[in-house]
């Protein structure tokens, strides 16, 4: 998934709300869109470098996204609209062996009482897949949510609903950095959706977690992490 080619450089000061932060830029405090509603706490500290994408538009409030958080050696993307795009761009190269022999691919399919991210359609029937991104990775886990989702316990159910109804189904947790080794959901953010993870995955929906390579011009699903789910 190719990034913006122009990323700007900045220092972060605070977030303001859930959808914005201010950034300090060539020593200016600037006001940027944070695309990402999670609690980020553990990437928007005081003085972390980060990286935005310059954005124009007439109902704009911000000049700029906050795409990348620098975190010791490694740059983690914060943008939570990627994943469907970046699975979808490792499906149509064939890079996720356990969705081989789909060759339809569809964005955005309504099912139930849910908006999924993606359809597949093929030989082997239909396939419904719902992307979670994942920035949250204490000591090599990683974690989602980092705060309480009923909107991702709702996708779960939905996924479990087409499993009943004769489909395939599976969540993936794209992890927008390379130092994850594991998977967990983070029961103590949001115990409902772990339980409810767990229940799902035992009536036949997939699980799989796989983390990207983030780079100042791409980020790209890269290995698949073990998940656990205890």
């Amino acid at each position: 998934m190719k990034l913006n080619p122009v990323l700007v450089e900045a220092s972060f000061i605070e977030r303001t709300n859930r959808f914005a932060a201010l950034v300090l830029l060539e020593g200016v405090p600037v006001l940027a869109h944070v695309p990402n509603s999670g609690r980020l706490k553990e990437l928007f500290i005081p003085g972390q470098r980060v990286y935005l994408a310059p954005r124009s538009g007439p109902h704009r409030k911000t000049r700029y996204d906050l795409c990348l958080v620098a975190v010791d050696d490694i740059l983690v993307s914060c943008d939570a609209r990627l994943p469907p795009s970046i699975v979808e761009e490792a499906l149509r190269s064939k890079r996720l062996a356990p969705f081989q022999g789909y060759p339809t691919i569809t964005r955005e399919v309504t099912f139930g009482d849910s908006r999924l991210d993606l359809l597949l359609e093929g030989p082997r029937g239909r396939c419904f897949i719902e992307t979670k991104s994942v920035t949250l990775v204490p000591n090599g886990t990683a974690l989602f949510p980092d705060a309480p989702t009923s909107r991702g316990t709702r996708h779960l159910r939905t996924l479990a609903r087409a499993v009943r109804e004769g489909y395939r189904a599976a969540v993936i947790f794209v992890v927008q950095r390379e130092d994850a080794l594991r998977f967990c959901p983070h029961d103590r953010a949001d115990p409902e959706f772990g339980a409810t993870l767990r229940q799902t995955r035992s009536q036949g929906v997939e699980v799989y977690t796989y983390k990207c390579r983030v780079s100042l011009s791409e980020v790209v699903l890269w290995k698949e992490v073990q998940v656990l789910l205890r």
